[in-house]
């Protein structure tokens, strides 16, 4: 075998799903202590290899090696006897367990046998949390820690299964710019105890941050592996879409009227007697433009988007006006008889019916114009669909598939495809592009362009600032449920953002 350098080699690896070859004689190299960058368009294969790694799909072919010695993964168990522990991106773990039982579940330390030995057991997960996070105490209930502690209790938890390989899938989409850094100083942290991580991300700066060397998959083949120290943002883009990615280009028609109008909108929360979750949020959008909001985690992006589509997370009150009339939004409904779409923040729980056809949830916000005296017209519902698939070229060209069989790329794909389909007066677009690929982030930038182009007004949320500075003509800033700052994108800077958008600008004013 190649040399003791390598902890993890996967060799000749092939997988198939009905009519579809998603890992196609894939060679894997993983050395000793390293962390190594695995990253890939949408459907390229990298959670198919790793889903082979962890034991979720047994029916693989060719060859695992772990520590020189061969291995057959058949189940996540025999995964994790081999050394292997796959922190996936939804974490899994119970909420209202402590943090102690969550890191020894189904493992708990008994006494006379029949009963847990709490205090030994949170003990034990105080000395595994004290390296990276003393102040995590056992006792804690999971689910009132942030995301980013939450990410910590898994690892911890795969430490004590005495893992060798960490592999981390996405482990920062949903996660603040704090809690990144802190979570590269614990990678950095293990690394040096000898760890080795995989790590999967869409997010080329990381990749450039944090590996030391990245293997890149396209179509599920491997096109090459390269030291990070050797690479570039541009280099490794281009080995994962095969081509040079045309960034989507600022260039408008002009503005049109001023199409919808928010004015002293405020939302209070139903849990939480006078609190207020917006505080008079006020702004124009206007045909053919593009709109950017950014804020920090909390800052009311999400809550707004929601009221601005009739279902609010709390109690709305202010105006809002759709060419310049006054609408009352008291659902989603109404929202979309007013030409209004909204692309969630989170596409599998709240943008798509997973089970069902991906065609099909194209086609659900125009099943009225679709149908006839409630039966739905199914020759032109498949021409649409067919010319959807064609003009947002979603892989693969089968629209019967269920959405669930889809890369993350694609899927966000169809839930544009609904309101593409509707031609909306308005979209509202909450992280149009989190978790999807370099290329696949260019086409969905591309494709707002091209709606905004058409007379669309666009008002979409993001968390990632170079996003916001390509893709707006306008930005709004939000901290603390208000919008505290307005400028052109052209010429802001992100220094300039943050201030406002970190809550600075209120502490400077006192």
């Amino acid at each position: 075998m190649a040399g003791d350098d390598y902890i993890l080699i996967m060799s000749s690896i092939v997988k198939d799903f009905p009519g579809v070859r998603a890992v196609d004689h894939v060679d894997l190299f993983v050395r000793r202590g390293e962390v190594h960058g695995l990253i890939g368009e949408n459907g390229a294969g990298k959670s198919t290899l790793m889903k082979i790694l962890g034991g979720v799909y047994s029916d693989y072919e060719g060859e695992i090696f772990v520590d020189g010695v061969r291995v057959r993964i058949r189940s996540p168990r025999e995964s994790i006897a081999a050394g292997i522990a796959v922190i996936h991106q939804e974490l899994n773990l119970v909420p209202q367990l402590s943090v102690a039982e969550n890191i020894f579940l189904g493992r708990e330390p008994l006494k006379f046998f029949f009963f847990v030995d709490f205090t030994r057991m949170n003990r034990m997960a105080e000395e595994l949390l004290s390296p990276f996070d003393p102040t995590i105490a056992p006792r804690t209930p999971v689910g009132e820690l942030s995301v980013g502690r939450q990410q910590l209790v898994e690892i911890v938890r795969a430490l004590s299964l005495n893992a060798r390989i960490l592999v981390m899938d996405e482990p920062t989409s949903a996660l603040t710019e704090a809690e990144v850094e802190k979570l590269f100083e614990v990678i950095r942290r293990l690394k040096v105890s000898g760890t080795t991580i995989i790590y999967i991300t869409h997010k080329l700066k990381e990749v450039l941050t944090i590996t030391d060397r990245v293997t890149v998959m396209r179509d599920g083949k491997v096109v090459g592996t390269v030291n990070t120290s050797e690479a570039d943002h541009r280099m490794l883009a281009r080995m994962m879409v095969g081509r040079e990615i045309e960034e989507a280009k600022r260039e408008v028609a002009g503005y049109g009227a001023v199409v919808l109008s928010a004015r002293n909108l405020s939302l209070l929360s139903r849990e939480t007697p006078g609190k207020r979750i917006l505080n008079n949020i006020s702004f124009d959008l206007r045909s053919g433009e593009v709109v950017g909001i950014f804020g920090l985690m909390g800052a009311g992006r999400t809550e707004l988007m929601l009221t601005l589509f009739g279902s609010p997370p709390g109690i709305a009150y202010g105006e809002i006006k759709l060419d310049g009339k006054p609408i009352k939004l008291r659902s989603p409904i109404d929202a979309i008889r007013h030409g209004i779409g909204l692309v969630t923040e989170d596409r599998k729980t709240t943008g798509l019916i997973l089970m069902m056809a991906a065609g099909y949830n194209a086609t659900l916000p125009l099943l009225p114009s679709l149908s006839f005296v409630n039966f739905i017209k199914r020759r032109r519902e498949r021409e649409l669909i067919e010319r959807l698939w064609s003009k947002l070229q979603i892989v693969p060209r089968n629209p019967s598939m269920p959405a669930q069989n889809l890369s993350g790329g694609n899927q966000q794909k169809v839930v544009l495809s609904k309101w593409l389909a509707m031609r909306p007066k308005v979209l509202l677009l909450d992280e149009p592009t989190r978790g999807v690929d370099v290329g696949a982030r260019a086409e969905i930038h591309k494709l707002i362009r091209e709606m905004a182009m058409g007379g669309a007004a666009i008002l979409f949320a993001s968390s990632e600032l170079p996003e916001v500075l390509s893709l707006a003509d306008r930005i709004l800033v939000m901290h603390a449920g208000q919008i505290v700052h307005e400028l052109k994108a052209e010429g802001a800077t992100e220094e300039e953002i943050m201030f406002y958008a970190s809550g600075a600008h209120a502490l400077e004013e006192r």
